[in-house]
């Protein structure tokens, strides 16, 4: 049995795009001012040419990875909350962590602002579990082991102050 989600049109076009690496398709439903932003995004990323060399990025580190809808975008006025998951196999180096070849999931929320006339993606922030991501790729322990404890360490916890 397969659910249907009210996804805007907006998203559904961003989606769509994002999985097929169409750069015009991503300029056609964002506008040129686009501000997005993400756990990955050092500062947040101003205009839609910024945001697309974050995609090829992307694109490099996951060329499998696909946007999937898990549930209805609630609306309220031009604002939204999309959620779905990045399906994908880690094949590229992603900064400074080599490729895996692992397959993730990664669940997420996009908060995004339509243009004034409803059609476009105008300010996007995508929130998503990032230890649990570099959990499934392999890079960071599982909690509860001892190489999250050794992890939490090495940053400073669980350490006696002198």
């Amino acid at each position: 049995m397969t659910a249907t989600f009210v996804v805007p049109a907006p998203v559904t076009a961003f989606m769509a795009a994002y999985d097929a690496q169409d750069e015009d398709a991503l300029r056609a439903c964002c506008t040129e001012d686009l501000h997005y932003e993400d756990a990955l995004t050092p500062a947040p990323l101003d205009g839609i040419d910024a945001f697309l060399v974050h995609a090829r990025a992307a694109w490099t580190a996951f060329p499998d990875g696909r946007l999937q809808a898990t549930g209805p975008a609630p609306m309220t006025g031009q604002l939204l909350a999309a959620p779905c998951k990045l399906v994908a196999t880690h094949r590229g180096a992603l900064g400074p962590v080599p490729a895996t070849d692992r397959f993730f999931v990664a669940h997420a929320v996009l908060y995004c602002e339509l243009d004034h006339e409803g059609r476009r993606l105008w300010r996007m922030r995508a929130f998503y579990d990032v230890y649990g991501a570099g959990i499934q790729l392999g890079a960071l322990p599982k909690a509860g082991t001892a190489g999250q404890r050794a992890l939490m360490v090495l940053q400073g916890f669980g350490m006696a102050r002198r």
